[in-house]
């Protein structure tokens, strides 16, 4: 059976979508208005193209790099080093998040040591990151997992404890356990939690994982922005950092889907 919707339900679906709409023809606008007057500047001189490169002279790199074979050797080389730290680190920094929310005793033993870590300038590891896992992707990896997954056990636990305690209490006067508690409340309650997190993770994990490219690397995007910035070729690193923007936003929008998807569900 066909639903029938109100006149001012569908005016207000019809508004909605007009506002959505207009946001993205601003947010298209805007950048084309950009790279048109950055090109123009460049174009004329007022800017030298030589330490802000050009959309066009970007361009040409991007296809310099294409027809040499380099540039997807690059772009998946970093894409699958921020992945892989940040899926672990999503993973593991959710599972430490659940274990300190169960147990008090534990929360209290090591919350001083994620506090510290989460203060400690993980660049100043690199060295010894280095030696442990070498000069390779899984240094790298290791490098966006570490940078990530703090952020992921604070935010996560923050979020299981604004839980209404009115509605543990609830439960637990029902008969519930603990793990029960945790599966029919306090989980579906931390999924807007969750997706934020996993919003902040996509930044984090890029920073690490060219982080990691920038001590150790011989391929990838961060790779090719150091080279780049030693041997004075301001386009390679400008078409490195497009590049980065692009694909940092692509995987924002993958996880912006999955937030989508499960309000759908709900």
């Amino acid at each position: 059976m066909k639903k029938e919707f109100s006149s001012e339900h569908l005016l207000y679906v019809k508004k909605q979508r007009n506002k959505r709409i207009a946001i993205l023809v601003t947010q298209i606008s805007i950048l084309v208005i950009f790279l048109l007057l950055w090109e123009l500047l460049t174009l004329f001189n007022i800017v030298d193209s030589f330490l802000f490169s050009s959309p066009d002279r970007i361009i040409k790199t991007v296809s310099q790099l294409y027809l040499s074979g380099e540039l997807f050797l690059h772009i998946g080389t970093t894409l699958y080093e921020t992945i892989i730290g940040f899926i672990l680190a999503s993973l593991t920094g959710t599972l430490v998040a659940v274990i300190f929310w169960w147990s008090d005793f534990l929360r209290r033993v090591f919350e001083p040591y994620v506090v510290v870590l989460n203060s400690l300038p993980k660049i100043a590891l690199g060295p010894l990151i280095i030696i442990w896992f070498g000069a390779g992707t899984k240094a790298i990896v290791f490098m966006t997992f570490l940078v990530t997954v703090i952020v992921t056990i604070i935010n996560m636990y923050t979020g299981f404890c604004e839980v209404d305690k009115d509605k543990i209490l609830l439960l637990k006067s029902m008969g519930a356990n603990k793990g029960k508690i945790f599966i029919h409340l306090v989980m579906p309650y931390s999924i807007p939690t969750f997706i934020t997190t996993l919003k902040i993770n996509v930044g984090m994990s890029w920073i690490g994982s060219i982080m990691g490219e920038y001590l150790v690397s011989r391929q990838g995007i961060g790779y090719l922005i150091v080279y780049g910035g030693q041997v004075f070729k301001l386009d390679l690193v400008m078409t490195g950092t497009v590049i980065l923007c692009l694909l940092a936003a692509l995987m924002y929008l993958i996880v912006a889907l999955f937030e989508k998807i499960s309000r759908r569900q709900k």
